[in-house]
C-alpha cells in the first residue's frame, strides 16, 4: 500500500498519484494530475498574470527557477523585476520585501526552507505580524512567506523540524499548511489576495508527489478559504486531526483500521491559525474520540493547543476516552536515516494511538 508516507527518502523525484477515501474527488471529476510543486507554481502564475503588485523574492527563485523547482518558468515569462534572485540574507531581503508591501506590492518571499525564516524573525514577527494592529488599521502588509517546512531526508537537526506551532503562536499571522496539489494551489492564491501577512507551510517531500485535480481546481478563479479544515475522510468511530504531509498517514492509518472494524474520519486542517475550532468540535462531538497527528514537537505543539480548545469547551463532554497526541520526538532531529525515522511518527505509531482510544475507557 503506498501512501505519501512512504515518499520519504525519494526526495520528489518519483512521481506518485494519490487518490485516498470517497472524498477524494470532493471538488469535482479529476481529468488531470499535478505534482504540488507544479500546483504551486501554477497558483503563483495566475496570480501574478492576474495582478501586477505580485512578485517574488529570493534564493534562487530566478535563473535557477527555484532550488526545489517551484518557481520554474516564472522568471522567463515575467523578467528579473518580479522575479528576483538575491543574496543569501534571510533578514535583507525578508525586511525588504516587507517594505514593499507597506506601499502596495504584493510580494512572495521564499525561504529555501522555513528553518531559515529564523535568520528573518523579527522581520516576520515584529515588522509584517503587528502592522496592521500596531497602526491601527491604517496599514496593512499584504506578505506571503514561504518554503518547506518539516523534516526532510537525511538534513539533520537544524533542517527538519515543524515551525507550524511556532508561527501559530503570533496574533496577525495566518499560517496555512497544505498537503495535497488543489490544497497547495487553493492556499497559495488564498495567502496572496489576503490584505495580511499568511506563512504557507510546505514539505520538500511531497513537492514530486501527484495528485488528481478538479475541473474546479483548474480554474483561475479556484482558492481554498483560509481558516477551513476539510474532511479528508468521514467516520464515525474516531477523529484523526492532521495537516501537510501527516494527512496520508492519517488516510492510510484509517485503511488499516476500516479493514479491523473501526470507521475513522480525517481531517486535514489546512489552515492552522486561525484553526477551525468548529470542524473539530462538530467531529469530534461525533465520534466521541480524538487522535492528533503532527510532525512537531509534543510540548506546546498544535495537538496541545488542541487538547486545550477541547478541555476548555463543552466538546470535552462528548469524549468516551481521553485523546492521544502523536508527535516527532522531543529531541532534535537525528541525522542517520534509521534513529530520523525512530523520531518522527510513523503509521504504526497512528494505529496504536486509535487502538488505544477506541478499546480503553476513561477509567483505565
Amino acid at each position: 500500500m503506498f501512501s505519501a508516507s512512504m515518499s520519504m527518502g525519494f526526495r520528489g523525484r518519483t512521481r506518485q498519484v494519490i487518490s485516498r477515501g470517497k472524498n477524494a474527488f470532493l471538488r469535482g471529476f479529476a481529468t488531470k494530475e499535478m505534482t504540488v510543486r507544479e500546483a504551486i507554481c501554477e497558483g503563483l502564475d495566475e496570480e501574478m498574470e492576474r495582478d501586477e503588485a505580485v512578485y517574488i523574492i529570493g534564493e534562487e527563485v530566478a535563473q535557477y527557477q527555484g532550488a526545489y523547482k517551484v518557481t520554474k518558468g516564472l522568471y522567463q515569462k515575467y523578467g528579473e523585476k518580479r522575479v528576483i534572485d538575491t543574496p543569501i540574507t534571510e533578514a535583507g531581503f525578508t525586511g525588504m520585501a516587507i517594505g514593499s508591501a507597506f506601499h502596495d506590492l504584493r510580494p512572495v518571499v521564499e525561504f529555501m526552507t522555513i528553518n531559515f525564516s529564523m535568520q528573518a524573525i523579527d522581520h516576520v514577527v515584529n515588522s509584517a505580524a503587528k502592522q496592521f494592529y500596531m497602526s491601527g488599521g491604517n496599514l496593512a502588509c499584504p506578505i506571503v512567506f514561504r518554503g518547506p517546512n518539516g523534516y526532510s531526508a537525511g538534513t539533520a537537526a537544524q533542517h527538519s523540524q515543524c515551525f507550524a506551532a511556532w508561527f501559530a503562536a503570533i496574533p496577525g499571522l495566518k499560517v496555512v499548511s497544505p498537503y495535497s496539489s488543489e490544497d497547495a494551489k487553493g492556499l497559495i492564491k488564498a495567502a496572496i489576495r489576503d490584505p495580511n501577512p499568511v506563512m504557507v507551510l510546505e514539505h520538500e517531500l511531497m513537492y514530486g508527489v501527484s495528485f488528481p485535480m478538479s475541473d474546479e481546481a483548474q480554474s483561475k478563479d479556484f482558492v481554498i478559504e483560509i481558516g477551513k479544515a476539510k474532511i479528508e475522510r468521514e467516520g464515525s468511530d474516531v477523529t484523526i486531526i492532521t495537516f501537510s504531509k501527516e494527512v496520508g498517514k492519517a488516510l492510510e492509518a484509517a485503511d488499516i483500521m476500516a479493514s479491523k472494524g473501526v470507521s475513522c474520519e480525517v481531517i486535514n486542517l489546512l489552515t492552522i491559525r486561525p484553526i477551525d475550532r468548529e470542524a473539530i468540535f462538530k467531529s469530534i462531538r461525533k465520534t466521541g474520540r480524538c487522535v492528533t497527528l503532527e510532525q512537531g514537537f509534543p510540548q506546546h505543539g498544535v495537538g496541545a493547543e488542541i487538547a486545550a480548545m477541547i478541555m476548555e469547551s463543552d466538546t470535552f463532554n462528548y469524549l468516551d476516552a481521553p485523546m492521544e497526541r502523536v508527535c516527532g520526538a522531543d529531541i532534535p532531529t537525528p541525522y542517520a536515516a534509521e534513529l530520523e525515522i525512530a523520531v518522527f511518527p510513523q503509521v504504526d505509531d497512528v494505529i496504536a494511538a486509535i487502538e488505544r482510544t477506541t478499546y480503553r475507557s476513561i477509567a483505565a
